[in-house]
């Protein structure tokens, strides 16, 4: 909370302090600038959002109705208009926070140009996006509280009070950012040095998952490589360890597991003795007995359980594990996860099955009952197709009739308007309220939307503008609705900060300022 008269009070004790130093200032502008910069540092935000991060935790602990929100940011600017809009339209930032993606961090934002999401991007990149999207926050933050006291200035009586009380209990729009450091780009020293830079830049919350650095493949692709939990858990200490070093004592960790699609390892885990942990990751191995005249040239042998095998070796050099055992393998990282330094669990799944999804949490909860999933909406699920089918199968399961629809092709627009179409349809929309309920979803995320945003209105303006509708193109697909629909941006001057500018140049030079502002400002228009 701000306290607006407190501060002049402040700021003008220290004027007064002072006349030869301070006798240009005004302590009420001062106050002002003060107040639109509340967070002085990354380390500031990242202290701030850890606290909201672990209140909102123990919130959902116990009301599971209440779950958080996000979605994959890739520039300041989108993230900045994502958290305006939101206040627009539901009056709080409450349980909404902003996804930062190592896709779309290697896809957009790489020096080397698009990328893979294979961690080939610059190390710095993701520090660097952090730092970007604090600084587009922290601008709407002094934004619109110069408006509010643009508003004061011209406002008499009660109406002055009122908008004094808005000052006071204004709500920033810095929010906990869930910032990916996809497998910790190295060993777990190269970990630690990201992990610091990512929360200096403000990150209270770092994602990291179990595959392998140098081998490391999108969550959604094939070819995907795990590391025994001991190695993946030497990189969660490296994290905690920096929150420590930094002074952010409650950061947190949420550790993502790939197995569910992974069906490789890098290497065979150490083990000492029979169902330790190492002992635990390589039961899950594709292994051959045999004997001593069955070895080749070149094998790799282990003593498994008294008896000699032989694990399955690619040509890669990779271990393969045995079929069907992802599941499996996801319960035992997440709970591995969370007994040992990890606040949060992602698992990364192929399709958003609720059931799926709640299955694997329900054994977790048997061993840590708090546990409590981020997860990815991913844009990389047909969501359409897939909760078409789930419907589908439930009928089939009843015996309901069919005939009606043919299960590969429910994509097909005719299925629109029918009762299956619209049971999918609604659980598409209550998917995050009942995965929240019944899976144990605290933190639901879309991975990449605003990629998927740019390019569709990009291509509807394109479309337009370049076609017969010409300028109206524009004018009727954008800026109309703009202005209807009370997009901020409309006025664009306002939102680069030249209202701000104006106010800094008359604290600055008084009377002399040179403003942008005044009657034939285009911006007026609006």
């Amino acid at each position: 909370m701000l306290d607006y008269k407190k501060t002049i009070e402040e700021c003008s004790k220290l004027t007064d302090s002072d006349k030869n130093l301070f006798g240009n200032i005004n302590p009420e502008s001062a106050a002002r600038m003060k107040m639109q910069n509340r967070f002085q540092t990354g380390i500031d935000i990242a202290k701030y959002t850890a606290s909201i991060m672990r209140e909102d935790m123990d919130a959902y602990d116990k009301d599971p109705s209440l779950y958080t929100q996000s979605l994959g940011c890739w520039h300041g600017f989108i993230g900045q208009q994502k958290m305006i809009s939101i206040k627009k339209h539901f009056g709080t930032n409450k349980r909404n926070y902003l996804y930062l993606s190592g896709w779309m961090i290697a896809a957009l934002r790489s020096e080397f140009g698009p990328l893979p999401d294979q961690s080939m991007h610059e190390k710095t990149s993701v520090a660097s996006l952090i730092n970007e999207l604090y600084t587009f926050l922290r601008q709407a933050d002094a934004r619109e509280l110069g408006g509010l006291f643009r508003e004061l200035d011209a406002a008499e009586g009660d109406a002055k009070t009122a908008i004094q009380e808005k000052i006071d209990n204004f709500q920033t729009h810095v929010v906990p950012i869930i910032a990916d450091i996809d497998a910790g780009f190295g060993n777990e020293e190269a970990t630690y040095l990201m992990a610091k830079q990512m929360i200096e830049a403000g990150a209270c919350c770092i994602q990291i998952e179990n595959q392998v650095s140098d081998e490391k493949q999108c969550g959604h692709q094939d070819g995907k490589v795990t590391v025994p939990h001991s190695d993946f858990l030497a990189k969660i200490n490296a994290v905690r360890y920096a929150f420590l070093e930094l002074g952010v004592d409650d950061g947190v960790i949420v550790a993502r597991t790939d197995s569910l699609g992974a069906g490789l390892t890098q290497r065979i885990a150490i083990t000492h003795e029979i169902g330790d942990l190492g002992d635990q990751y390589n039961s899950f191995l594709d292994l051959e007995e045999v004997s001593d005249k069955d070895m080749k040239h070149g094998d790799v042998c282990i003593n498994y359980h008294g008896k000699l095998v032989r694990p399955k070796r690619l040509p890669s050099n990779l271990y393969q594990f045995k079929k069907g055992t992802g599941e499996e393998r996801c319960i035992l990282d997440s709970i591995t996860s969370l007994q040992n330094g990890a606040d949060l669990i992602w698992i990364e799944t192929e399709k958003p099955h609720i059931g799926q999804i709640g299955a694997m949490m329900d054994e977790i909860k048997k061993v840590i009952p708090n546990a409590k999933l981020v997860y990815n909406n991913s844009p990389s699920f047909n969501w359409t197709l897939n909760f078409r089918q789930q419907v589908f199968d439930k009928m089939t399961e009843k015996g309901q009739d069919t005939s009606a629809y043919e299960r590969e092709a429910l994509m097909d627009e005719k299925y629109d308007d029918t009762e299956l179409g619209k049971e999918a349809d609604e659980r598409i929309r209550t998917f995050q309220a009942d995965a929240a309920k019944e899976a144990g979803i605290f933190h639901h995320l879309i991975t990449l939307p605003t990629y998927h945003t740019a390019a569709l209105s990009t291509d509807n303006l394109a479309k337009e503008y370049f076609g017969e509708k010409g300028m109206l193109g524009y004018v009727q697909g954008v800026q109309r609705k703009e202005i209807r629909e009370g997009i901020a941006c409309v006025k664009h001057q306002n939102m680069a900060g030249s209202d701000m500018g104006d106010d800094h140049k008359e604290y600055f030079a008084g009377d002399a300022a040179l403003k942008a502002s005044g009657k034939d400002n285009t911006m007026n228009q609006f």
